[in-house]
């Protein structure tokens, strides 16, 4: 044995020339395996005395088969638990090959290899793989000859197969049982040759193709064999130079008197050092000492631990203990009770001791109590373990808000705020308003790189009473969005069950005092663990149960205020431990097997320091305390299922001091204790800050939680503060309390996730430039460090407190934890990232604190661009007008309803989302690090530049010094891409290449790193008009010099970054250089010559494109693969007349002259347009100019020139109506050379710059579709300005939904190759000439901060949606549904009797408010009004034609009150006017039609309006009558009756804003609140005089119809705007639904804030008048169903008016707005808007109990009607029904009728004539009023035919069969026929006819002497036209 050991040392001394690479910071490799049939037999053994200590033999080697033993993972994972590392795996070469050949796999074996090395690495352990053990493959055998290739071939199969899995690869683990097998005959030295080849070639393969980094490869070794193979060259490379390390068997005799350590030693004494790892550590003669196994272990650690340790690794196995203790618990552990961090905690000069300190508290003490300072706070450079963790939490109370949204219940907290002086009186109702803002606190996550969130979920938005009987849906899809948006940002949901938020309807019932709590816990717990754990996998239960035991239950300071230290504390924590060992049972009973999860809590410490550590009583208060802190919850579940003896001992001792007993610590029974016991995945551990501990100086018996845990708590004062007076800043601290809890808890065998750690600033400090903060983070997280690294504790993750500033229980708002700061003054909460944010990515970024980024796989990957090989350029210039011209035609007549119509869909998968952002607008250090001056840094610092505010890009977003910042900003978005430019300044400071300033170059490398590490694809512009001052100071443009400069300082761009950069643009918009810089001089260099100079300019630009495209096309395309195009500006022109063909050349002219100019000669011919050279070179001949203005190229140039593009590059922001027009010749001009005038319509929405016209976009992207060829095409920039700096900013939301819709459409309609596009722009800038006045970015960007803080905006998070949707896909709410309405549903049509009864005074009619109102000057437009309207009082039988047209079954309309009662009261009664109503009622039953009859639709008699009309309180009696007259003399006949239409409209419209009649303006305030008052209460009593009077005998049924829009938020991340649309609809709808289908009065809403805001006014009392009680069980109830009216949606938010404001709207605090994508109508406040009609539908049904619904009035106006194809009403009806359908079959909403508004074009209120609602076109010029059937009439008979909307997939439904409607003719040729090219009206056509027709009798006769053929032909030839002309007229 001795010769053999000195073999080896011979071997080790001959490795001089290795190069071994392995790294110095990789950890020890502790291993073990392989699994062997004996192992698996005793581990799924279920008996549980049959432990086996096992060695790895060389038998019996298990060979996989599926499926793999189900209690795999656990022993995997215990075996990683006994801080093993690695695990060998062996694979079985004959059965992976049976045939020897790789190309003929035992696929079934691969695949279970495959899923035995992925549970090896879940369970964090690292594969040791051998290629080959033993049974060689039959074929090998046969053919030794060709062994080592067959050797090899397997081996490449083997690397290919599994090398994602594996790093450490062995070819032979045993050379000798090889050589065994292969053919005797050949000699023992030829076998070894053939296996040296064999791992040779292996070796060699690995290293070419295969080896990952940091792969390594060796062969094992016998020591017995090292002589031989060094002594032959042949077989020398087994020991070295194809082996990465030296792999060897050990082999110790127990009887020799040389120990392990001696043997070991000597292997580290030898030089040079060598790295051994030591395959199998095999015991000889060793059965008598197995009871020294821990002598042992500690032997050889401590000889690994020696300085300059060479042994990389060892196998453990002979020291691990397996066991199958039941059927579900399989383990491994060290024996003897050893942990390996006990072991490597040891002092490395220290003998190792097998017995352990007298407790873990003093080990720690003593082995940190000798520190010097400097020892103690030295910084460690070093990196975390790969694969830790790093992450943010929250808290649910502490941030979600929306406490009683949704059906949330009320939890502990939302009563304790409230009623405890929490400071500012603050409470958690709205929070950091998270529960709205999922999207926005998940963009921050991805912005600061967080691969883990801590969470909490909030109990009671999951059970609202706290038990399981009804969850909240709401509340349940609201984590369920939470968890699938983390899981899609790649980030790992760490979800809290408990963090101190009960539910207060279980506080009711004694809370955590109360046992049954526990059972509700579980209950709850179960219910999430099978909800969300199919995507959550790392559970916590509990976080910090102390505080809620010390302070909620203790001293009372946290909710729910009790103040019980000596009882109720321990009572609690006893009950929580229980709660948590039911819920972790429970979970790995039922979970765990599918869901594969972790499940462990979060408890909180401080550290402990004695205060006089010399005392020793001051050290065991010290133990003692982290013993009541930590140990109070963490002994039971981590150590004994009990509480610490010192914790129980200590509360005897002061029970037995005291008269009766101070604390009472509850008793687990033996059964509970197994219960705990274990009951943890893992141990959560939060800490803050130490605590210096003395022994407790007051003997008293008054109960503390000092006084009974018997110490006193203090800080040192030298310790520094922070804005909490509980947090002091003790960082070493960490370190010390991690170690403790290894020692004392988790043993090494549970891992430690550091779940809470941080501190909070204060409102005094700064908000955002946290440096303390910075500061804190930097060393608790490197001490974390150090106790990872130093200490080997078993630390898994960081977790940082926390995420968002949030509400911090007694402390309010005032104390600030977040990363990032929350605006908790503003409505939308807005979040800001702080310093520390950005310093927390960094050491995400470097996984530590080394000062390099520690690569992290996968590796980022970016996008692939890949233009045409040649641009497909045209060899022909453009035509003028252009062939592009078609697009006008295609586009021009386009209605606006079907320009403007949103498309549904989404682009190509590898579409490119991208922002952009410029040098000159963003960097800012002007004159940093050697940056040279640019022309726009001199134009700012000139005075008199015309700058607003004399603003200067000097700092601009300073992005410069904040990289961090903006890559937070890109990440957050998702942007696949980030366009931004260089500045050519601050790479060569003077212009040249002999100027290069590394500073500028280190930061863009940065950037780009930064960006390709994000896997965000840089788009770079090399030029963005920011030339350096030094080139332009010898001519700029101008000198021909300037395009070989600009090629060269392209070409460094190229070198340098062209590596990662595979996107370039030349220039960024060079005509805006071309023609601000040197023809307006508005821009630098501030040339005005604008005739002469911009083309110039052009023609250098031009060149100096196609010289850089040619260097990166010859000298780096091939290599580096990427595009090089230009982004080219313009606006789309609109030919302001179509039709005229020089308007339309003119707009094609803008274009060219625009886009042309650079892409006519880049992408056609390599010259400019023609239209350009014409009208340039023609005017400049009209100057008497003896050439043109415009350069000319010369045929080399062109050629040169032409096809210098890979893709199309557009920026473009508005539209333009252009008109031709001939302007001055002089002076010359480019503007004045296109002949046009360009203008915007004032009726696109307005920005800061141009105004809005989406439209352009898709007509400019067919217009170079067209110009230029299917190129690829990409909008580099697109935006809107605005001066409104808020975070809110809808106005641009609007914005980019509309544009990038038109760019869908052009992609998917138009088949324009869009490859992508970049929002204008990233963050606020320097925005040119208007400074810092216009706001552009995604990201405001506050520059009166010095720190310039970024702020996500509402289009931040939008523009996030559409890139994660990839365009705007149809929701699935919004799908088509086919189906039919309920048998019996009601298909109606509606009208009023004002709106087309006309006969204002005919037979004894009195008057109405209305035809005083209309009759009134400037009430009604065009002075229309209703007196004759559509004469329905004389077209009864034409009226009941239409409704036959519409197959409706039912027809809704009212009766006029003053043709009945002309004075409206029942003193006279017009029988003429009331047998009208007879009439048209026999007519309809007559015809089938069941009459649905409106008693009062705002026709008031004007004879009531004189005495008060709705406001005086006699009107509810004259209602009353005037109903009874109806009921009694047309009840028989009418079944269906409603009171009142809308009453929403007559109380509002009529009496507050005075639009309607009677017109009431003046006093707001009150008179709509008194008129609505009185009409409930007479609808109430028609109601009940029907009910109790008619009833019976009639048998009909009458209610009351009620509109409303339905509301949403403008912003629904936005609590304000949520509960402002909630209010919208309650002042609306709810004003009289609530009196009438709730409880007989208003609702709590508009009682609330109408009585807030008149007693703030001065007032005494409400101006909304009160019922009585009387009155309000009079109002309940009084209906039998709902009659609802409904048109559009809104959307609201919130507006404060002034308290001295009376009116509705300010009472109301709303203001609306509509979505620009949603469409029009001919109704300024009508927008189609179908999915409000479904969600105001079911509204209805959960705020009044789900009545039976009549939809009495939907839909839609147009103005200027002139065409019966009614395509827009027709989607309207469409759509709208449809949604109402959905409702019905999807969301039982009780539908039972739908009423379409409105059966003829009629009367409309105050805009008279000019919208028109009506299925059936009225013509008012011809005073028959015809009326003619519109599509929509034909459309919606077809939906009362089918009722509802047969699938088309069924087959063609008999229903869909068209009836004969009536023709579908345009009103306009009914109104005029041509006749002789005059226009006349049909009886003028008529006349004319027939005297045409007479005098061609006549001249028949005059010519009677010519032949009858040629009379009979002329006769033909007169007739013929007349006929035509009589054909619209007849089919009238």
């Amino acid at each position: 044995m001795e010769l053999t050991w000195n073999l080896v040392f011979i071997v080790l001394l001959s490795f001089s020339c290795w190069g071994l690479d392995w790294e110095p910071d990789r950890n020890f490799i502790s291993a073990a395996g392989p699994l062997t049939n004996d192992l698996l037999h005793n581990l799924s053994s279920p008996l549980g005395n049959q432990g086996s200590n096992f060695v790895a033999g060389d038998k019996d080697i298990y060979i996989c088969r599926q499926p793999l033993p189900a209690f795999l993972p656990e022993y995997f994972s215990s075996i990683r638990a006994s801080q093993i590392t690695h695990y060998k795996v062996f694979l079985p070469w004959a059965q992976l090959l049976p045939a020897g050949s790789s190309k003929k796999p035992d696929k079934n074996i691969v695949q279970c290899y495959r899923r035995l090395l992925e549970a090896v690495r879940t369970a964090q352990l690292q594969p040791l793989v051998i290629l080959h053990h033993q049974t060689l493959p039959a074929s090998t055998i046969q053919e030794s000859e060709v062994f080592a290739d067959l050797f090899a071939d397997y081996a490449a199969f083997a690397f290919h197969s599994f090398g994602d899995l594996v790093e450490i690869w062995f070819t032979f683990s045993d050379l000798e049982e090889v050589i065994t097998e292969l053919p005797h005959q050949e000699s023992r030295s030829s076998h070894l040759q053939i296996l040296t080849d064999a791992h040779r070639k292996a070796y060699e393969i690995y290293h070419k193709k295969y080896a990952s980094q940091g792969g390594k490869l060796s062969v094992v070794l016998g020591a017995e064999a090292i002589s031989e193979l060094l002594l032959e060259p042949s077989t020398s490379s087994l020991a070295k130079g194809a082996v990465d390390f030296l792999s060897l068997d050990l082999y110790y005799e127990c009887q020799r008197e040389t120990s392990l350590l001696q043997k070991l030693s000597k292997l580290q004494n030898i030089e040079p050092k060598v790295k051994v790892f030591i395959f199998n550590l095999k015991l000889q003669d060793c059965l008598s000492t197995r009871k020294n196994t821990a002598g042992l272990l500690f032997s050889l650690f401590e000889a690994i631990n020696k300085d300059q340790v060479l042994t990389i690794g060892c196998d453990i196995s002979l020291f691990l203990s397996c066991s199958s203790s039941s059927k579900e618990s399989r383990s491994c552990s060290l024996t003897d009770s050893l942990t390996l961090p006990a072991a490597w905690q040891q002092d490395r000069g220290t003998t190792v001791s097998p017995s352990p300190p007298s407790s873990a508290y003093q080990r720690v003490w003593e082995t940190f109590a000798n520190q010097s300072r400097a020892e103690r706070d030295a910084f460690l450079q070093d990196v975390f373990p790969e694969g830790f963790l790093w992450g943010v939490s929250t808290g649910a109370f502490k941030v979600e808000g929306g406490w009683a949204e949704d059906g949330r219940g009320a939890s502990i907290w939302d009563r304790f705020g409230p009623r405890k002086a929490t400071k500012g009186q603050a409470t958690p109702e709205v929070a950091s308003d998270s529960y709205h803002k999922v999207d926005s606190d998940v963009a921050l996550l991805r912005g600061l790189r967080a691969q883990v969130y801590k969470f909490s979920i909030s109990w009671s938005r999951i059970f609202p009473t706290g038990h399981g009987c009804s969850p909240s849906p709401q509340g349940v899809a609201y984590y369920n969005k939470l968890i699938d948006s983390l899981l899609g940002s790649h980030i790992e949901p760490m979800a809290t069950l408990f963090h101190w938020d009960l539910p207060q309807a279980l506080q009711d019932h004694g809370g955590w005092q109360n046992e049954s709590v526990v059972d509700a816990f579980l209950d709850y717990a179960a219910f999430c663990f099978s909800t969300f754990g199919d995507r959550v996998k790392l559970w916590v239960t509990f976080h910090e149960p102390w505080v809620m035991s010390y302070a909620g239950y203790g001293t009372g300071q946290h909710a729910p205020g009790i103040s019980d230290p000596g009882v109720a504390s321990f009572k609690v924590a006893h009950f929580v431990l229980k709660a948590h060992a039911r819920a972790w049972h429970h979970y790995n009973s039922h979970h765990r097997p599918q869901q594969q999860g972790h499940v462990g809590i979060v408890l909180n410490s401080d550290w402990a320091e004695p205060l006089s550590p010399e005392r020793l009583e001051d050290l065991r208060a010290s133990e003692r305390f982290l013993h009541f802190m930590l140990g109070w919850f963490a002994h039971p579940i981590f150590v004994d299922g009990d509480y610490p003896a010192a914790l129980r001992a200590q509360i005897q001792q002061i029970n037995k001091q005291c008269p009766s007993p101070v604390a009472q610590l509850p008793e687990f029974t033996e059964a509970e204790k197994q219960l705990l016991k274990g009951s943890a995945d893992f141990l959560g551990l939060s800490h803050y800050t130490s605590r210096l501990i003395s022994k407790s100086q007051k003997d008293t018996c008054i109960p503390s939680y000092d006084t009974i845990g018997g110490f006193s708590q203090h800080v040192d004062p030298a310790w520094p503060q922070t804005s909490s007076p509980w947090i002091r800043v003790v960082p070493w601290g960490i370190r010390r309390l991690l170690q403790f809890v290894s020692l004392e808890y988790t043993r090494g065998k549970v891992p430690i996730y550091l779940a809470g750690n941080g501190m909070p600033i204060g409102e005094s400090e700064n908000l955002l430039d946290d440096s303390l903060r910075v500061d804190y983070f930097n060393q608790y997280i490197n001490e974390v460090l150090k106790a990872v690294k130093e200490d080997s504790v078993d630390v898994r993750s960081y977790i940082a407190r926390s995420l968002i500033d949030g509400f911090e229980g007694p402390a309010g708002y005032s104390q600030k934890f977040g990363l990032h700061h929350v605006n908790f003054n503003s409505s939308s909460k807005p979040r800001t990232p702080r310093k520390s944010a950005y310093f927390f990515t960094s050491i995400i970024e470097k996984n530590g604190f080394l000062m390099k980024v520690v690569k992290r796989l996968p590796p980022p990957s970016t996008a692939k661009f890949q233009g045409p090989p040649k641009i497909r350029a045209f060899t022909f210039p453009s035509e003028v007008p252009s062939k592009a011209k078609v697009i006008w035609e295609k586009f021009s007549n386009e209605p606006k309803f079907e320009r403007d119509f949103f498309y549904h869909g989404t682009f190509r998968d590898d579409f490119l989302w991208g922002v952009s952002s410029s040098a000159y607008q963003i960097e800012g250090a002007w004159d940093a690090d050697g940056k040279g001056p640019s022309i726009w840094d001199n134009f700012t610092h000139t005075p008199g530049n015309n700058v607003k505010g004399n603003a200067t890009g000097d700092i601009a977003c300073d992005s410069y010094n904040q990289l961090e910042a903006d890559l937070n900003m890109l990440r957050a978005l998702k942007v696949k891409a980030y366009h931004f430019s260089i500045s050519w300044s601050r790479i060569f400071p003077i212009g040249r290449n002999s100027s290069i300033n590394r500073y500028g170059i280190d930061y863009y490398n940065r950037l780009i790193d930064g960006l390709v590490a994000s896997n965000i694809s840089p788009m770079v512009t090399l030029f963005h008009w920011d030339l350096p001052q030094a080139l332009q100071d010898f001519g700029g443009w101008e000198n021909p010099s300037l395009i070989e400069l600009f090629n060269s300082y392209a070409d460094f761009c190229f070198k340098a970054f062209g590596d990662r950069v595979k996107f370039w643009m030349t220039f960024n918009e060079p005509t805006y250089q071309a023609w601000l810089g040197y023809g307006s001089g508005d821009f630098p260099p501030n040339v005005k010559d604008p005739g002469q100079a911009p083309y110039r300019i052009v023609h250098a630009l031009i060149k100096a494109h196609a010289r850089v495209y040619h260097t990166y096309d010859e000298k780096y395309r091939q290599e580096q693969k990427g595009v090089i195009s230009l982004s080219l500006s313009a606006y789309w022109a609109e030919p302001k007349s179509p039709e005229v063909p020089r308007d339309v050349e003119a707009a094609d002219r803008m274009l060219q002259f625009s886009l042309g100019w650079f892409a006519h000669p880049i992408f056609r011919n390599g010259d400019y347009p023609d239209a350009m050279k014409w009208k340039v070179g023609n005017r400049s001949e009209l100057q008497h100019l003896a050439t043109s203005r415009l350069p000319s190229f010369t045929e080399e140039e062109k050629r040169y020139i032409r096809a210098t593009a890979d893709v199309f590059c557009l920026s473009t922001y508005s539209s333009r109506i252009v008109q031709h027009t001939t302007p001055r010749l002089n002076p010359p001009s480019y503007a004045d050379d296109q002949e046009m005038i360009a203008e915007e319509d004032p009726s696109w929405p307005s920005t800061a710059m141009n105004r809005a016209a989406p439209w352009g976009l898709r007509r400019l992207l067919n217009w170079i579709k067209e110009e230029y060829g299917d190129i690829p095409i990409y909008i580099t920039e697109n935006g809107v300005g605005l001066t409104n700096p808020k975070e809110e900013d809808t106005d641009r939301i609007f914005y980019h939904k509309t544009y990038i819709n038109e760019a869908l459409k052009a992609y998917r309609l138009d088949g324009v190759d869009l490859r992508g596009y970049a929002a204008w722009s990233l963050m606020d800038n320097f925005e040119w000439l208007d400074g810092y006045t216009v706001k552009f970015g995604l990201y405001h960007v506050d520059f009166n901060n010095v720190n310039r803080p970024r702020t996500a905006r509402a289009s931040a998070r939008f523009y996030t949606e559409v890139i994660a949707n990839n365009g705007m896909p149809l929701p699935r709410e919004d799908e088509f549904l086919y189906g039919r309405f309920p048998e019996g549903f009601i298909w109606s049509a509606a009208s009023a009797a004002y709106q087309i009864e006309g006969a204002w005074r005919a037979d004894g009619k009195g008057l109405s408010i209305w035809d005083t109102f209309s009759h009134t000057p400037l009430r009604v437009a065009n002075n229309d009004n209703g007196d004759v309207a559509c004469n329905s009082y004389h077209k009864i039988a034409e009226d009941v034609v239409t409704l036959q047209n519409l197959g409706v079954s039912h027809y809704r309309f009212s009766i006029s009150w003053p043709r009945v009662l002309p004075d409206g009261t029942t003193k006279y009664i017009n029988e003429v006017g009331l047998n009208y109503y007879v009439r048209l009622i026999d007519a309809l039953l007559a015809a089938n039609i069941k009459p649905q009859v409106t008693i009062y639709h705002w026709d008031l008699p004007q004879a009531l309006q004189d005495v008060g009309g709705w406001e005086n309180e006699t009107i509810v009696q004259r209602f009353k009558e005037y109903a009874d007259v109806l009921f009694q003399r047309l009840g028989d006949k009418v079944k269906f009756w409603i009171t009142l239409n809308e009453p929403f409209v007559i109380a509002n419209q009529g009496y507050g804003y005075g639009t309607a009649a009677p017109g009431i303006s003046f006093r707001p305030g009150t008179a709509p609140y008194i008129a609505g008052h009185n009409l409930i209460k007479a609808h109430a009593e028609a109601w009940h005089l029907y009910n109790d009077v008619y009833r019976t005998s009639q048998g009909g049924t009458i209610s009351i119809t009620i509109s409303s829009d339905w509301a949403e938020p403008r912003d629904p991340s936005n609590q304000e705007d949520v509960e402002a649309a909630r209010r919208y609809v309650q002042f609306m709808g709810g004003w009289f639904a609530h009196p009438i289908f709730k409880n007989g009065d208003y609702n709590e809403v508009m009682k609330t804030r109408i009585r807030d805001r008149s007693l703030a006014a001065g007032l005494s009392k409400s101006r909304l008048p009160e019922f009585t009680e009387s009155e309000k069980r009079r109002i309940n109830g009084t209906y039998d169903f709902f009659g609802f009216n409904h048109y559009t949606t809104v959307l609201a938010y919130n507006l404060d008016y002034d308290s001295w404001i009376s009116s509705f709207d300010a009472d109301r605090g709303v203001a609306s707005i509509t979505d620009r994508s949603w469409p029009d109508s001919g109704s300024f406040w009508l927008k189609m808007t179908p999915f409000g009609f479904r969600r105001i539908l079911n509204w209805l049904k959960e705020e009044y109990n789900n009545p039976s619904i009549y939809v009495t009035e939907n839909g839609v106006s147009q103005r200027g009607e002139t065409d019966l194809n009614d395509t827009a009403r027709i989607y309207y009806l469409r759509s709208y029904i449809n949604e109402a359908l959905k409702a019905v079959q999807e969301d039982k909403v009780d539908l039972r009728g739908y009423t379409v508004w409105s059966v003829m074009d009629n009367f409309e209120w105050a805009t008279g004539f000019a919208e028109r609602f009506g299925l059936h076109f009225v013509n008012y010029s011809d005073p028959a009023l015809p009326r003619i059937p519109k599509a929509s009439a034909k459309f919606y008979a077809s939906i009362t035919r089918c009722n509802g909307f047969p699938d088309p997939t069924a087959g063609p439904h008999p229903c869909l069969q068209p009836e004969d409607a009536g023709p579908t003719i345009s009103p306009v040729r009914e109104e005029q026929v041509q006749f002789l090219g005059l226009p006349l009206g049909t009886t003028e056509a008529q006349t004319a006819l027939y005297i045409l027709f007479s005098l061609v009798l006549l001249g028949i006769c005059a010519v009677a002497l010519l032949s009858y053929k040629y009379c009979k032909h002329s006769k033909q030839g007169k007739t013929q036209p007349g006929q035509q002309e009589l054909s619209p007229i007849s089919s009238f």
